[in-house]
């Protein structure tokens, strides 16, 4: 059954190039030969990420408008995991800003684990720290931002957390004052444009030398036992 986006943003962020970049250039070494992209929105992680060693991009968007705007996948499927078949086996399952729209998020990437093959990865990128809040994040239908102990606690059982990063480190600045004073629930096309010309590279710099403890998004990394 289709469900519907709540989620306007899409479109502006598929421009942000340097951000998807930089996450790419993070995700790449994680990546096995069969990729899922759960919850791939309009497949805008599809250009910095479907490149060797991935042979095959399978798309999973629960919103059939969204999903057929997807091009670039290997597949393209409208539904959720249940619409998988039982037999579906991958090297690698994304969850790239998707787990905080899930109101049950450790039972969703519980039932993701059965779709890995041994010893495949399950990856998660969210928005971090409960503080920042905001009502651009009530508008597009988060229930919540992540902490370290929060991410640790939703990740599957039979999982070994191998990585978990904290990104955005002068992003996390423009994100308070968001919260604090602007209180935007829509960030604007320039806006969008700023942060990912301007802010991202610094961020990218940055990142390193605080390593990777400071940041707007976090990134767990799972690989299955």
């Amino acid at each position: 059954m289709s469900q519907h986006y709540v989620g306007t943003e899409l479109s502006l962020f598929a421009q942000a190039y340097n951000w998807k970049s930089y996450v790419a250039s993070l995700l790449r070494p994680w990546l096995g030969r069969r990729v899922l992209d759960v919850g791939a929105g309009i497949g805008g992680n599809i250009p910095t990420m479907f490149t060797d060693p991935v042979k095959e991009w399978v798309a999973l968007e629960p919103d059939a408008d969204l999903a057929r705007q997807i091009t670039g996948a290997s597949r393209v499927i409208a539904g959720t995991l249940e619409t998988l078949d039982s037999s579906e086996r991958f090297d690698t399952i994304l969850y790239l800003d998707v787990v905080e729209h899930i109101a049950n998020d450790a039972a969703e990437l519980a039932r993701a684990t059965r779709y890995l093959a041994p010893g495949g990865r399950l990856i998660v990128l969210a928005p971090a720290h409960q503080f920042l809040f905001s009502p651009f994040d009530s508008a597009i239908g988060h229930h919540r931002r992540y902490s370290p102990s929060s991410l640790r606690r939703i990740g599957p059982t039979n999982g070994r957390l191998d990585q978990l990063l904290f990104l955005d480190s002068v992003g996390l600045l423009a994100s308070l004052a968001n919260k604090l004073v602007l209180r935007s629930a829509a960030p604007s096309l320039k806006q969008i444009r700023f942060w990912d010309g301007t802010l991202v590279p610094f961020s990218r710099f940055l990142d390193r030398f605080t390593g990777y403890r400071v940041g707007k998004s976090a990134l767990a990394v799972w690989t299955l036992a």
